[in-house]
């Protein structure tokens, strides 16, 4: 969620296409483990599908940081306080690894 001291983004990110389609893939993934729990499907089944919804949404994180080290960080501007970045990002990890 954003809030008013949030990075603007005003540039393209190479690989918002890849996370987006990804994350699609993660909620279809999701909504079946779902429907397998509402079905009362194994547990062990149920425990299977749901790491593998948490390692997808960590290649998913994984993926967007790479863009943002590429595209927010790397190529800041002159004019853009590279710091507010960083502290910006060390926030976001903080809040990411646990």
């Amino acid at each position: 969620m954003a809030d008013d001291n949030t990075h603007v983004h005003e540039h393209e990110h190479r690989h918002r296409k890849q996370i987006v389609n990804r994350l699609s893939r993660i909620e279809g993934h999701l909504r079946a483990v779902k429907e397998m729990t509402a079905e009362g499907r194994d547990c062990a089944d149920v425990l299977l599908q749901i790491a593998a919804v948490r390692k997808a949404l960590d290649n998913a994180a994984k993926l967007l940081l790479k863009d943002h080290l590429e595209s927010c960080v790397m190529d800041a501007g002159p004019g853009e306080d590279r710091t507010k970045i960083l502290d910006d990002l060390n926030k976001a990890l903080d809040h990411f690894i646990r």
